[in-house]
Order: C-alpha cells, then structure tokens, then sequence
C-alpha cells in the first residue's frame, strides 16, 4: 500500500476488538447495545457490527440512515431532533424500515402526527444536565402535553426516554463520570415510574462513549448506544475512556518541508484533514495529534519530544526535539493520532486498513447513490 496523500487508517484489530469488549459490556449487564454509526459513517465498518450479531443502530441524520438502510439495516434510530422539513425522506424510510426518531417540542410532534405516513416510534430526549436540547427531566407538564399528541396520533408510538450525556466529554475523573451517569438514571427511573402506568413498555436509551466505557455497572438503562468507542481518539485517551493501544485510528501524513532553525516539520495535513479540535496540555501548550511511529500493520504509542502543534488549511506543524527532528526526512510518511476520530473520519471521507483495504466514508458518496 503506497501513500502519498494524507491518509486515515484503521487498525482493524484494534476496531474488532473495541466492538467485541463493547458488546461484551452490553451483555454481562442486561443492556442492549443499539451503536452509534455516526463515527465511521462506513458500511463496511457496519458490516463489522453486523457479524457480531448487532441489529438495530443509532445514526444522526436522515441522510446516514437513508445510507444505512440501503445497505440493508432494518431498525434504525435517528437520534437527533427530528428536522420536519425532511418529513419526504422520513416516509420513504418508515415505509421500508423500523423508524426510530426524536423530539423535543411538541411542535414538531404535531408535525410528525399531521404528515406521517407510515407507523414510526418516537423517543422523547431528556436533559439531565448537559444543556444541549432536550426535554428537563422536571417539566412534566411538556412532558404531558407531548405524550397527550403522541397518544391521539395513527402513526406515531411512544418508545421511551432518551439522553445523551455529553457533558462526561468535560471529565476527567471516574467519579465525576460515575456522579453524572448516576444522575441521569435516577432522573429516567423518576420519569419512568411516573409514566410506567400509562406506557408499561417504555423504554430508557443512554448514550455517551465516556459511561460506557469507563463504568461497568450499566444497570438501569434499556439500551446504551456509544459510538465513538469503535475508534477512540486521544480525547477518549484524556478522559479515561480508553488507553492509547485502543485508539484503532490514524492520520499517515506526508512530509513536505524541514527547518532546522526552530525544528519543525511541515505536514500535508491540515484542519481540512483533521479539523480544528485540540487538547491543552498540562505545559499549557495545544496539541492538534499525537505522533506515532507507523509499523506494519499498525503504530506505536505516542512519542515524546514531538507533537503536532499547528494547523492551518493544509498545513501541519511538528516541532521535535533535537534527536527526533534528525531522523525525519522530506518525503517520510508521519503517523498521528487524531484528538477526535469522528470530524477527522468526517473529513477525510475515507479510510485505508492498514492491510491495504479502501473503507468508504458516507461523506464521499453522491446523494443520489443513497436513493432506493
């Protein structure tokens, strides 16, 4: 396998592993894993979950789950406010699969229930604390009014509470992960015995790769659905959701100019490639990625005296120590590891194993090849 472009590969070892251990968690508490496919966005990474005996999946957008249900996944959850203005593609796809959608107002529940066409299940989503979107956990009178409309509607059904804590990405701490986690499942067994009468079945979703990685009481919950676990990235690394050995991607970048006076190594590769996400170090300094050396089939922990300290649009800056700066030449391949997977793997539209095989990306495939 020749690169001679900046290139994201998958340790696929690594990736196989991450999902075996997840499921493994999933099953010793009682949980159903329904994944997160919004990190890879591949329907050969998918196929992957797939052979582990994954069915139903979470995505986060209409356009990925047009994109999954053509590659033949029949339950699918959009876990993302319902957008009315797609309320075509949202029937095309009911009339073909096991719908899940989100709200969070009770406009958008009145649109759903005008313009449906075909039976979907709705979750509603709780705020427990991150403060993104959702319903407050306390607001039962919204609460009331919403499930009264769901009730009165032909197509829609009420499937449960839904959250995602992302405010775990700020931790750094298992206990603070463990106080959040705790938090958000006594919230949702509040709502649920208030609601257990009317709705026996209702179901409590949880999705965070930080508790589902770090905990292992998940007990509580219906369903878990991480879903940067399948890659980590080094923020994962920071949180303590994974160590370095798990992180299962990485950028392979050329290197295009040296200058020895402030020993820096430029890079083909920029926020273009990576994005713009960074970690402050405890020196108080920014790292954009991890370096590595690349080996075989995969790479080695990440060095010291050298980092990845600028991007611009295409551009990466390294600055090394004295002795590593020696032995990087122009025209070396440097392996990275990004800080998030998700935007990097987002942007760079596809992925290479490091056996050599080519993985498509949903963002390098043309709207008109997701149609039925």
């Amino acid at each position: 396998m020749k690169i001679t472009v900046p290139t994201l590969l998958i340790d696929k070892a690594k990736a196989l592993n991450n999902i075996h251990n997840m499921l493994e968690k999933a099953k010793r508490n009682n949980v159903r894993l329904r994944p997160h496919f919004k990190t890879h966005q591949s329907a050969q990474v998918g196929e992957w979950f797939r052979a582990a005996g994954v069915e139903a999946i979470t995505v986060s957008s209409v356009r990925m789950a047009k994109y999954f249900a053509k590659h033949g996944w029949k339950e699918i959850l959009i876990a993302f406010p319902a957008n009315v203005l797609e309320i075509e593609s949202i029937n095309e796809l009911a009339s073909r699969i096991k719908l899940h959608l989100v709200a969070v107002n009770i406009e958008t529940v009145e649109v759903l229930a005008k313009e449906l066409k075909h039976p979907v299940k709705l979750w509603l989503k709780i705020d427990t604390g991150y403060r993104r979107t959702g319903i407050m956990a306390h607001d039962h009178a919204d609460i009331d009014r919403i499930l009264t409309k769901i009730e009165a509607s032909a197509n829609l059904s009420f499937e449960g509470f839904l959250v995602h804590d992302g405010h775990t990405y700020k931790q750094t701490e298992l206990d603070a992960v463990q106080t959040i986690h705790n938090t958000t499942v006594y919230l949702l067994h509040l709502l649920r015995d208030r609601y257990k009468k009317k709705f026996p079945n209702l179901q409590l979703s949880l999705g965070d790769t930080p508790s589902c990685s770090m905990l292992e009481n998940l007990k509580g919950v219906d369903e878990i659905r991480p879903g940067n676990f399948v890659f980590y990235d080094l923020t994962q690394q920071r949180i303590g959701s994974c160590s370095f050995e798990d992180i299962a991607v990485c950028m392979a970048c050329p290197i295009v100019a040296k200058h020895p006076e402030r020993h820096e190594i430029i890079l083909y590769g920029g926020s273009v490639h990576f994005s713009k996400d960074v970690l402050l170090q405890e020196d108080a300094t920014s790292s954009y990625g991890r370096i590595v050396n690349l080996k075989g089939t995969s790479w080695s922990e990440p060095l010291e005296g050298i980092d990845l300290v600028s991007l611009s649009q295409e551009h990466g800056i390294v600055r090394a120590s004295p002795e590593l700066f020696s032995k990087y030449q122009i025209g070396d391949l440097m392996g990275i590891l990004p800080v998030h997977s998700c935007l990097t793997a987002d942007l760079m539209r596809g992925f290479r194993t490091t056996e050599g095989e080519a993985i498509e990306h949903l963002s390098g495939i043309p709207e008109q090849e997701l149609t039925f």
